[in-house]
């Protein structure tokens, strides 16, 4: 028999998304039983209406029913906890509001719990747009060029894993070691999967499991998120000394070379521009196989969201403050041994 799972959603203003993703677990190939816990923040949409339809809608249905919780602070691993303790299932999956499941997500997580022994199991993010500055990001966001040997971004082989995309979790793991770390409001993935890896518990990642992921539609967004997660891999440094790898200091890298390229040639010798022109010269080049397939339109923005994606990423990266690293750290949660539990 199948064990029933319940299904976490964090979601503020994801009107947009928000039924599809709904209706791609509602209709997934898992004859066991599911529940679905939309953790709502405050949005300034029609989210929270949306949300109260889907809860109408399922009411009925045993199998599989939609309920949510508030989220008041609108931040996610605030949402997460919510979501976990109004959750009754030993399967607990998390997916954000603008994630699409494949049809067997649920399905071949689950048999990959049990073959594998693993507190966690994750897999793909599969990056695809609806226009074509959506299909240029999510050209970029699954190339080499754009995001390093990201094994959850580009694929790779099955096996075990520092971190993975969105996962799938046993909630005795979720709950011995008290959930999601308030205080990271990005990255939370990454500091929950050490502790559960602190505490001799494996992280399993596979490119069976797929999530479809819907990139951001304007490169304010775009620019923006990739801020946040260069500001919040520069505190996740600083909390675990030796996380660091040359992957992650090429974004910064490149933004003070450039820098340094576009003072140097504007007061002192054109040479300067040589490293501001190699670098797009760089991307232009990359963006080639990263487009094929796609039309023009797509293929022309592909260096703009590459450079928006580094450029964005590495200032973030250098401009991360220490007062938040120290906030941080000062809430570090300790690895919880099994036998043992938190509060989520």
């Amino acid at each position: 028999m199948l064990p029933p799972v319940s299904v976490i959603m964090p979601v503020l203003n994801e009107e947009r998304y928000l039924r599809t993703s709904v209706r791609h677990i509602l209709e997934q190939e898992y004859d066991g039983e599911l529940e679905v816990v939309i953790a709502l923040g405050p949005s300034t949409d029609r989210t929270d209406e949306i949300a109260a339809e889907l809860v109408a809608e399922t009411a009925s249905d045993p199998r599989a029913r939609v309920t949510t919780v508030p989220n008041p602070t609108g931040r996610t691993p605030a949402a997460l906890n919510a979501a976990i303790k109004a959750s009754r299932h030993p399967i607990v999956v998390r997916v954000d509001g603008h994630g699409m499941l494949s049809p067997n997500y649920i399905a071949t997580a689950v048999r990959l719990l049990e073959e594998t022994g693993a507190q966690n199991v994750g897999g793909v993010m599969h990056a695809e747009g609806e226009n074509a500055w959506e299909d240029a990001v999510a050209a970029a966001m699954t190339s080499k060029i754009g995001v390093g040997n990201a094994a959850f971004h580009t694929g790779g082989e099955a096996g075990p894993a520092e971190t993975v995309y969105l996962g799938v979790f046993r909630r005795e793991a979720l709950e011995q070691q008290g959930g999601y770390n308030v205080e990271f409001i990005r990255a939370q993935d990454w500091e929950l999967n050490f502790r559960i890896r602190e505490a001799g518990g494996l992280i399993w990642f596979s490119p069976e499991l797929r999530v479809q992921y819907r990139p951001r539609p304007s490169v304010r967004a775009l620019a923006k998120q990739y801020k946040d997660y260069g500001r919040w891999r520069h505190v996740v440094a600083r909390y675990h000394q030796g996380s660091i790898n040359l992957r992650y200091l090429a974004p910064p890298t490149a933004v003070c070379a450039i820098a340094v390229g576009l003072v140097v040639g504007a007061v002192l010798t054109p040479l300067g521009f040589v490293v501001p022109a190699g670098y797009l010269a760089a991307i232009t080049a990359g963006s080639l196989p990263a487009g094929r397939g796609l039309s023009l339109k797509a293929r022309l923005r592909i260096p703009v969201a590459l450079a928006t994606m580094h450029m964005s990423w590495g200032y973030g990266f250098l401009t991360s403050p220490r007062s938040l690293a120290r906030k941080v750290i000062a809430s570090r949660r300790p690895a919880v041994l099994a036998g043992r539990s938190e509060t989520v």
